[in-house]
C-alpha cells in the first residue's frame, strides 16, 4: 500500500486496547494492520500540554527516522473514525521473547543482561530488574535519552523475532525541561559507539533542515531548541547519561 493510501483509505476498527492509558484502538487500511490513537482521547496531563500526544508520537518517529535505527515504527497523522489522531504500523512481537524482566534476585544471569535495580515484591522477597544488553536494546535507550521519553516501560519494548527491538507508545517525550524516565539504564557511563555518534550527528544536522522543519509543525520552538541541546550534551559528554533531577528514573508501573 502506497503512503497516500495509508493517509486516505479508510481506517476500520476492529478492537480496543483497553489496559492503555489512552484511547488506543487497533484497525486496518485495506490489508494493513494498524494502532489508532484519536487525540480526542487523550487523557489531560499536568506537564504536557492538552491534545498533543499524538504529535510528539510522530514527532518521535521523524527522530527514528533521522538515526537511521528504525526503533519507531511508522508513524503518521491522518482522520479516523474518532477524528485527527495518530496512526502507527502494528508489529507483530515474538510472544517468547523478553527484552526486559523481573526476576528474583538470586536468579539473575551472569551473562548477557544488565541489571538496573533491585526491591521486594509483594511477599518480600527480593527482585531484580534487568533487560538485555544487546546492541539493538543500547540505540533504543540512546533514543530515549535525544527525546527526553519520560514512559519507557518494559511493556513498550517489542521483541521481534529476528533480533530487532521497537519502542512504542512516544506521548510523553520532548518535554524541553528534563523528564527521562526508562527501564534502559543498563549503559549508564558506557561510552558511545561511533554509530551511536554519527546518529545523533544526523539528528542535529537534520535539525537545521528537514527534519527541524517538519518537527516545527508538531512540537513548540522550545521544544525543538531542547532536543538540540540534548544532542549537543550527549555528543559532548560522550557517554550514556546517568539519571539527574529529583524525580524516579523509573516509570511506574514498571511494565
Amino acid at each position: 500500500m502506497s503512503a497516500t493510501d495509508l493517509v486516505t483509505a479508510e481506517l476500520t476498527l476492529t478492537g480496543r486496547i483497553r489496559t492503555a492509558s489512552n484511547a488506543t484502538f487497533l484497525g486496518s487500511i485495506g490489508e494493513v494492520n494498524v494502532v489508532y490513537k484519536p487525540m480526542a482521547g487523550e487523557s489531560p496531563l499536568w506537564d504536557f500540554p492538552d491534545g498533543t500526544l499524538a504529535h510528539r508520537e510522530v514527532a518521535a518517529y521523524l527522530v527514528s527516522e533521522a538515526l537511521g535505527w528504525g526503533v519507531v515504527p511508522q508513524t503518521w497523522l491522518r482522520d479516523g473514525p474518532l477524528g485527527d489522531g495518530m496512526v502507527q504500523l502494528w508489529q507483530e512481537q515474538d510472544p517468547d521473547q523478553s527484552a526486559v524482566d523481573l526476576v528474583a534476585t538470586d536468579d539473575v544471569p551472569e551473562s548477557g543482561w544488565k541489571h538496573v535495580l533491585e526491591g521486594q515484591d509483594q511477599k518480600g522477597r527480593m527482585v531484580t530488574l534487568i533487560h538485555e544488553d544487546s546492541s539493538a536494546l543500547r540505540r533504543m535507550a540512546l533514543f530515549d535519552a535525544v527525546v527526553n521519553n519520560a514512559d519507557r516501560k518494559g511493556d513498550h519494548i517489542l521483541a521481534m523475532t529476528d533480533g530487532h527491538r521497537h519502542g512504542v507508545d512516544h506521548g510523553l517525550t520532548f518535554h524541553r525541561d528534563h523528564k527521562l524516565r526508562t527501564v534502559l539504564w543498563g549503559w549508564v557511563g558506557d561510552p558511545l559507539t561511533d554509530e551511536e555518534r554519527e546518529g545523533i550527528d544526523r539528528v542535529c544536522s537534520g535539525l537545521g533542515g528537514d527534519l527541524g522543519q517538519d518537527l516545527a509543525e508538531l512540537l513548540s520552538a522550545e521544544e525543538i531548541a531542547a532536543l538540540a541541546g540534548r544532542c549537543t550534551r550527549l555528543r559532548s559528554a560522550g557517554v550514556f547519561p546517568a539519571p539527574a533531577g529529583e524525580m524516579s528514573p523509573v516509570p511506574w508501573p514498571l511494565f
